[in-house]
């Protein structure tokens, strides 16, 4: 038998199809759904959820570079692929190539796709991309019919969409998302305004999709939900969905310690008492932030335990409560359930302060990514 790492990751990709399956019930029956695969699936592998969104009813996906559009492809994965940031221009060849649409933000990339789109024989598929407030990419909102009459002369490329991000769609109320919203109608209206006739208009996230109807037009955007993770607190609970990643590893070691002992590096945390202490083989360098020492708990044996000492690069300490006996090789949980006790990735990640995307992302860095029943 090959060797496994005692420290693992599983993912279960019947909870992304049911996610995209519970999302899409929140859609109009003729909006279609694009699952957002990339930073290689959040973490959950980009194939595997690829394929699991696709069996759920998304009919495209997206990602964030052409190397995740191409691998995606290189895996036999032909469903439409939307790269949702504008790529260099000297990828526009393999991009018309591999049929990857495109975002489009610049009269470069859109001159090299009709270049690209000439050589090839065919045509490039791109979408507009609108920029109504959040000022991270896009063509501004009171210039978008300008560029899109320009654009419609541009021999070769076919604009099958436009598209808009929001940046507060999580905030119930926020006027900064209204007027995103009226800026965005305004720019496709000058877009049609222009002559150009988009198939695919589309504005909503995550947040969106649970929170603002209104917004879903002819297709939403899904990411973090479909993983079964928090868009924000202000979606929790409005939708069954399930976590995907549950994250585990076996205890490689016990040992006992006396009053007042230290554990790990700068001996932050001492023992109040003779006590027991396990040890996980992950650390910072599994995703584990430095920062939760001696403030994250972990399940072991269907029981809450604290964390303690400081996180190292590739094991962690943890105190074992009286009554509990922990062995090495017993399995323990830092995301997901045991028994009747669970951890969500959002407790972790309010306790790191951070976010449940940034924490899914870094878990499978070096962890083997696992089925629940392997």
């Amino acid at each position: 038998m090959p060797y496994r790492r005692p420290a693992w990751v599983e993912i279960d990709s019947s909870a992304i199809t049911h996610n995209v399956r519970t999302l899409k019930a929140l859609t109009p029956q003729a909006t279609r759904f694009i699952a957002v695969v990339k930073a290689d699936g959040y973490g959950h592998g980009a194939v595997t959820v690829a394929h699991a969104a696709l069996a759920g009813g998304a009919e495209r996906l997206g990602v964030a570079t052409v190397d995740e559009a191409l691998a995606l492809r290189a895996a036999g994965i032909r469903a439409p692929v939307l790269v949702l940031a504008e790529p260099p221009t000297d990828s526009a060849d393999m991009l018309v190539r591999e049929g990857i649409t495109v975002t489009v933000t610049s009269r470069a990339m859109a001159t090299a796709l009709s270049h690209a789109a000439a050589a090839a024989g065919g045509q490039a598929l791109c979408h507009l991309k609108v920029d109504t407030g959040m000022h991270r990419i896009g063509v501004r909102a009171e210039e978008a019919g300008d560029f899109a009459q320009w654009l419609k002369a541009l021999p070769g490329v076919s604009v099958e969409g436009v598209f808009t991000h929001f940046a507060t769609a999580d905030v119930p109320g926020d006027w900064e998302f209204d007027r995103q919203v009226t800026r965005f109608r305004h720019a496709v209206d000058e877009v049609r305004g222009a002559g150009l006739r988009p198939a695919v208009v589309h504005a909503a996230n995550s947040a969106a999709t649970m929170l603002h109807p209104e917004t879903h037009l002819d297709m939403v955007r899904c990411g973090i939900a479909i993983y079964g993770l928090e868009a924000a607190p202000s979606t929790r609970g409005i939708v069954d969905l399930r976590p995907a990643m549950s994250v585990r590893a076996r205890v490689s070691f016990v040992k006992r310690i006396g009053l007042g002992d230290g554990v790990s590096y700068g001996l932050t945390w001492h023992a109040s008492g003779p006590t027991t202490i396990a040890t996980l083989p992950l650390g910072y360098a599994d995703g584990v932030h430095r920062v939760l020492s001696n403030s994250m708990e972990i399940l072991i044996g269907g029981r809450r335990c604290r964390q303690v000492g400081r996180i190292c690069m590739d094991q962690l300490m943890v105190e074992v409560p009286g009554g509990l006996d922990v062995r090495p090789g017993d399995e323990a949980v830092l995301v997901g359930e045991q028994g009747s006790e669970s951890i969500p990735m959002r407790e972790l990640a309010e306790r790191a302060g951070t976010i449940d995307y940034e924490l899914a992302c870094g878990f499978a860095l070096r962890m083997e990514r696992r089925t629940p029943s392997a």
